[in-house]
């Protein structure tokens, strides 16, 4: 299963993996080049504060020394080597000869092999074993040739891969070695927003470096498809490029998280970290420690939340559902008969309140397995019966849904049909089949063009899938949907829209006269 990808632009803010960086430049202590002050006599601290010790408030440690002291040991800093693919190399044309490349020109460095060049990385990590299993990020070692394993007392050890998820962003590296320093998941506390937390890691390449602060929030669902089936915990204690893969720590010094990504406007620390709880990450690494594959079910469906659709769709407020945006050709959810712009409200008679969870629960299946799935349909609740497949992996999913953007079909000679809703709508004949190269298997209303003040974003070729909750097979259909949104009060009315690049759905603007 793949969420479709919604990105919203705005003020340079991102969500920042804080995995590969190195050490470099100057660090500048404050107050280094200083001149020593003059003094001028002792100075005596107020009245009212003779006497008296710093007192913190009830419930917070005096330090947090004896936390790092304890649990440093067990923190390390891992530095990974990639391949990364070199430019072409410069060439000039010699008759006779061809293209030849120069020696020294950009890209035609001598010394490198013709795989490519190299590139150091690094990230935390933390053992877990005496015998040398170490918790990382996937995102640290993902395409690793090498993995060298630093200890917090100077020792450098090389590493293997034992197994990482992707779609947890977790990873086991193991050396060898016995009677190691480890630490433990907590697996029975759970941590409270406003409980006090410290991370231990390799910031900006510096080694064992430590942080304080509390748990701003948790279960954040960052969005996306890199993390999908991870609720994090969000922290303010700081982290930054390098951290990835390091222990977040109680006060008693047991890992409740595994920092994984910041928030931030500039790719540095702005008190908004992310860590996947010990209550997911425990159980997934115990798995990858013994030699197991993370497998999850899969249904072949790109699904996206109801929340944007549900008014311009004239569901009432309290629906919840997936909306399947496509359905992956000869997949799982295509053989059991699943369509383009089906509700997903009910999975093995549990509801579905979102993509989110449909995609969780979907993931706790195995190959196999009968998935029980009710939908709304043309207004109607049915039930299908969904034979599970085995999810792909996330590469294998990115390139699927990242074929190269097709060139926009043609705009027709003369706008055919009937214009509805300020779109030229047309039967899918097969001359405009073949017009617009619309594949056989879509069925659907075809747009023809923009009428004076429709929506421009909508072009020739683009075809109507579904408007409102049922199929558009005719222009009555979507005449249908629009009389309807208007005898409703609304100002627009949805449709899923096929482009050349993908199905869409939209909240289509209605003009005040056609």
């Amino acid at each position: 299963m793949m969420k479709r990808k919604e990105f919203i632009l705005g003020a340079a803010v991102g969500l920042t993996f804080a995995a590969a960086a190195t050490a470099g430049g100057v660090i500048q202590w404050p107050g280094a080049h200083a001149e020593p002050a003059r003094a001028v006599g002792q100075l005596i601290p107020s009245a009212g504060a003779a006497g008296l010790a710093f007192a913190p408030p009830q419930g917070a440690p005096l330090s947090f020394a004896d936390i790092f002291a304890q649990v440093a040991p067990a923190v390390v800093q891992i530095d990974v080597k990639t391949r990364v693919q070199r430019s072409r190399p410069a060439t000039i044309t010699i008759p006779g000869l061809g293209a030849v490349p120069i020696p020294r020109g950009p890209g035609g460095n001598p010394g490198a092999d013709d795989e490519g060049e190299t590139a150091m990385g690094a990230g935390s990590g933390f053992l877990i074993s005496a015998d040398g299993f170490i918790v990382t990020n996937n995102h640290v070692i993902e395409n690793a040739e090498e993995i060298t394993v630093k200890l917090s007392d100077g020792r450098e050890l090389p590493a293997r891969l034992i197994g990482r998820d992707e779609a947890t962003d977790l990873a086991v590296i193991k050396v060898s070695g016995g009677a190691l320093p480890f630490v433990s998941f907590e697996e029975q506390a759970e941590p409270r927003v406003g409980d006090w937390v410290v991370a231990v890691g390799n910031p900006f390449g510096l080694g064992g470096t430590a942080t304080a602060g509390i748990v701003s929030a948790k279960s954040r669902d960052i969005g996306g498809t890199d993390n999908p089936y991870t609720d994090f915990l969000q922290i303010d204690a700081a982290i930054n490029r390098g951290n990835s893969g390091g222990p977040t720590f109680d006060i008693y010094g047991r890992v409740i998280g595994v920092n994984s990504a910041i928030f931030s406007p500039t790719g540095g620390s702005v008190g908004i970290g992310f860590a996947i709880p010990a209550s997911l990450a425990k159980p997934i690494t115990d798995r990858l420690m013994r030699g197991e594959t993370i497998e999850r079910g899969y249904l072949g469906v790109e699904i996206g939340d109801l929340d944007p659709w549900r008014a311009s769709m004239g569901l009432p407020d309290t629906a919840r559902g997936a909306f399947i945006n496509n359905v992956t050709a000869d997949g799982p959810a295509d053989r059991a008969g699943l369509q383009a712009g089906d509700i997903v409200v009910g999975l093995n008679g549990t509801a579905i309140v979102s993509s989110t969870d449909l995609t969780r629960r979907v993931g706790r299946a195995k190959a196999g397995d009968t998935l029980h799935i009710e939908i709304l349909r043309n207004n109607r609740r049915q039930t299908l019966n969904v034979r599970s497949g085995t999810r792909p992996s996330q590469a294998d999913l990115l390139a699927s849904n990242g074929a190269a953007e097709p060139d926009a079909p043609p705009a027709a000679a003369t706008p055919a049909g009937q214009v509805v809703a300020g779109l030229n709508l047309a039967a899918l004949t097969p001359a405009l089949r073949q017009r617009y190269d619309i594949p056989a298997d879509v069925d659907g209303v075809v747009v023809t063009g923009v009428a004076a003040g429709g929506d421009r974003r909508f072009q020739p070729g683009f075809v109507v899938l579904r408007a409102g909750t049922a199929q558009a097979q005719t222009v009555a259909d979507v005449q249908a949907a629009v009389a309807a949104s208007r005898q409703a009060g609304r100002d627009d009315v949805f449709l899923l829209v096929r482009t050349p690049q993908g199905n869409t759905p939209v909240a289509l603007e209605l003009p005040k006269a056609d």
